[in-house]
């Protein structure tokens, strides 16, 4: 929460350069710290980051080529979705995502991103419990809401030319 506060106040690059600045001063500190201890103490246990250094903090080739094949599947699928839907091939969710862009445009004049990601922070934590307490109103206001979308989109697709009938398997 304090790093999306201070991404509100500041840019991301003065944010960035301070938490790297406060990470380095603390390392800094704390050897010559160990250093003074050293001397003082007249022992030679050396550098206090020593085990840390030599570890390997590369990433091996078969794993970054592992992620890399995972999420290009996820990326193919949302290409293919969004050409899907610019290019129309389905008249109600190509309007279905003009609405939506459409209202996002009214959430952007009112809000910016960090805004939204404090909100959505917020929200995170602060849902969770709230539904644990009411699951089942919640659950039945759900259900109601979903079946009056799907009469609604059921009527659109009737009445609207070239959109196309679903079936229960997509």
């Amino acid at each position: 929460m304090l790093l999306l506060l201070s991404l509100a106040a500041f840019s991301v690059i003065s944010v960035v350069s301070y938490l790297l600045l406060a990470l380095l001063c603390v390392t800094i500190t704390f050897r010559i710290y160990k250093s003074v201890v050293q001397a003082v103490q007249k022992s030679n246990d050396g550098h206090p980051f020593k085990s840390l250094i030599e570890k390997d903090v590369g990433i091996p080739p078969e794993t970054f080529r592992k992620h890399v094949d995972a999420s290009l599947t996820y990326i193919n699928r949302a290409l293919k979705q969004l050409s899907r839907l610019f290019l129309v091939e389905d008249l109600v969710d190509s309007l279905k995502l003009a609405v939506v862009m459409w209202l996002l445009t009214y959430v952007g004049a009112v809000f910016n991103g960090i805004t939204i990601l404090i909100l959505a922070d917020i929200l995170l934590f602060a849902v969770p419990p709230i539904y644990e307490k009411n699951k089942t109103q919640i659950d039945q206001y759900i259900d109601l809401v979903r079946t009056q979308i799907n009469s609604t989109m059921a009527k659109l697709q009737e009445k609207l030319p070239g959109a196309m009938k679903r079936t229960k398997s997509e």
